[in-house]
């Protein structure tokens, strides 16, 4: 059973060019079904495995402690598998096809507010070594709504300052177009005028943020970035890159922009996945009118 998952990984790998990370999750999840089969008596082939021993591994991992989403993507991993198993003739049917995938939870993202946003950004002093480049990360993530690894590879050749916009490569190599508003172009255009050219090495490529070594910033150093300036803000709550995400797209939303737009901005593939932010505006406008409303 091994010896498939390691020609399937190597499939995502070679022909779909899938990301490392994505592999991972891949080979977590099925090893974790093949471990499964090894314990059952009468599963030693992917051949043996029916639809009822599939629902049945999925109720274990519920079982343990699996939350609902976390078994969408173990069923995911488990029906590109079984697609893949069929064409190369290794099984006749495909068990995992009719499976449903469990309800969603509802988990609302956590944001920031705009005072609490305006506070970090007013925080970081640019006069300070590194705080012209740390106030054009701020900047942009939340101009942006950029996702942390977009960020993190994001090169000159993609940054139009002149018509604000940078172009990125989101989640399954889908590149888009991201608006940059006008604070975050000053900020980027000040740290790449009077910054960046002293953290270039003679190795140094064309990604727009660099390390005191002049290679690209890494995503962990990233996120403690982030956490250092939220913490030298006096901001209480914790701090990660996505949080300014979150907060990008949900003010966005309370000030009056299309939810199609904001998708597009942020890059999901499904309308449903950016619908979150409206539950999270209703949350506010509920909150808002038990406050001020003489019968709230």
């Amino acid at each position: 059973m091994t010896s498939w998952i390691d020609q399937f990984v190597l499939y995502l790998a070679t022909e779909k060019g899938l990301s490392s990370a994505y592999q991972l999750s891949v080979r977590q999840s099925l090893d974790a079904l093949a471990k499964w089969a090894e314990a059952r008596p009468g599963l030693t082939r992917w051949n043996d495995m029916g639809t009822q021993e599939l629902a049945s591994f999925l109720a274990a991992q519920k079982d343990g402690g699996m939350s609902a989403a976390s078994l969408r993507i173990t069923m995911v991993h488990m029906k590109i598998f079984f697609r893949f198993l069929v064409a190369r003739k290794v099984i006749v049917a495909d068990p995992a096809e009719p499976l449903q995938p469990p309800r969603g939870e509802m988990h609302l993202p956590e944001t920031l507010n705009e005072q609490h946003v305006a506070n970090l950004l007013a925080s970081v002093d640019i006069n300070k070594r590194l705080g012209k480049r740390d106030l054009a990360i701020l900047e942009l993530f939340y101009a942006s709504g950029l996702r942390l690894s977009e960020l993190c590879q994001a090169r000159l050749e993609n940054l139009d300052l002149d018509e604000h916009f940078i172009r990125v490569t989101g989640k399954g190599n889908k590149t888009r177009l991201v608006p940059v508003g006008g604070k975050a172009c000053q900020a980027v255009a000040n740290y790449l005028k009077h910054e960046r050219p002293e953290l270039v090495s003679p190795k140094t490529s064309s990604w727009v943020f660099l390390s005191v070594r002049g290679g690209a910033l890494s995503p962990e150093r990233v996120r403690e970035i982030v956490k250092q300036r939220a913490k030298a803000a006096g901001i209480e709550q914790t701090m990660y890159p996505h949080l300014l995400r979150h907060s990008f797209a949900t003010h966005l939303l309370q000030n009056g922009a299309d939810l199609r737009v904001i998708q597009d901005m942020l890059g999901h593939a499904d309308i449903a996945t950016t619908q979150i932010y409206t539950h999270v505006d209703q949350k506010s406008l509920k909150s808002t009118h038990r406050k001020f409303h003489p019968r709230g």
